[in-house]
């Protein structure tokens, strides 16, 4: 089913439409989710819409309904989208604290891969980690993405980067060929992530893993702003958000084993959240900013809290290690 929303037009522009289409849960493949959370863009203003998320009453997983359809995608993922380019020259110290830190990520998931082993980065943006794995990691290893923004692909081919565009289940790449397969805050941007995780599956080799890095809908920062505020809501790009039961269960829907699902220290959802809020009850321009992924001190602040609380087991985000079983014998 799809719906026009028709936007209100700022002063001298004329109106314009986002698509809309109706979504459901996508492990259970119900539509009859509680309300979970209303919304809008406080982030970018891509649209002043206003949108619903609802909370699956079976498995608890959180989805957007409705969504933009696929063909807003250039709307709603703006030029200036961090993931676009994400660069020293337009992020600083903020840049330099997570290169480090992504790449000590990284290493860490790869953990065991040996010379040629190959890589795949699904939804790479403008190639981020394919550029750490290639400055930290074996030289040998054979390292690819995908993504299906047009302007993030030129921008890590411009890198040097090999860079699929397109869906991953249309591009029907090479079955059992990858070793790793990453996911690095990427499955709560599709359509259809079910299909993309079973597509992950027939390309990784026999033990092969997959790493999903996802927004935990059971965090502390999601049950102080849950409703309308939670940076991990990312009004609306965030199209379906998993605890660590429903994510377990999307990957055994798949058939990946589900190794190890840890919590993992972020502070932009603590940092988008406060922004949120200040934006909503119409806080100056210039205190908004200081909640944003350009200000180091609330980032510092933020980092500092979520890494105590994913040393308790309560981060931000979500890390699961899901395995494609070995072949039997």
């Amino acid at each position: 089913m799809e719906l026009e929303c028709v936007e209100k037009p700022a002063a001298g522009e004329v109106a314009s439409t986002t698509r809309l289409v109706s979504a459901r849960c996508c492990i259970c493949d119900r539509d009859d989710g509680e309300p979970e959370a209303v919304g809008e863009d406080f982030e970018y203003r891509t649209s002043d819409d206003t949108f619903l998320a609802f909370r699956c009453p079976t498995c608890g997983l959180v989805y957007l309904n409705p969504r933009p359809s696929i063909d807003a995608i250039d709307r709603i993922y703006p030029a200036n989208y961090h993931a676009f380019d994400f660069s020293p020259e337009h992020f600083g110290l903020v840049y330099r604290v997570r290169r480090w830190l992504e790449a000590r990520r990284l290493l860490r998931y790869a953990k065991g891969l040996g010379n040629g082993a190959r890589i795949l980065d699904v939804g790479c943006g403008d190639g981020f980690h394919l550029r750490l794995l290639r400055d930290f990691g074996n030289p040998t290893w054979h390292l690819e993405g995908v993504d299906l923004d047009l302007r993030a692909v030129q921008a890590a081919r411009d890198a040097g980067q090999t860079v699929h565009a397109g869906d991953l289940e249309q591009l029907r790449l090479a079955a059992a060929s990858y070793d790793l397969v990453l996911l690095v805050m990427t499955i709560e941007h599709l359509a259809e992530p079910a299909v993309v995780l079973r597509e992950v599956a027939r390309l990784l080799k026999p033990g092969g893993a997959v790493i999903v890095v996802t927004d935990d809908a059971s965090s502390p920062s999601c049950r102080l702003f849950r409703g309308r505020y939670w940076g991990g809501y990312h009004f609306p790009r965030h199209w379906y958000l998993f605890d660590r039961h429903s994510l377990a269960l999307l990957a055994r829907l798949v058939g990946l084993e589900p190794v190890a699902i840890e919590s993992m220290m972020s502070p932009v959802n603590w940092t988008y959240s406060f922004h949120n809020l200040l934006v909503d009850w119409g806080a100056p321009r210039w205190l908004a900013k200081r909640f944003s992924l350009k200000a180091p001190v609330m980032l510092t602040a933020f980092t500092a809290l979520d890494q105590l609380l994913s040393w308790l087991g309560y981060g931000s985000l979500l890390c699961a290690r899901l395995q494609r079983p070995q072949l039997e014998q």
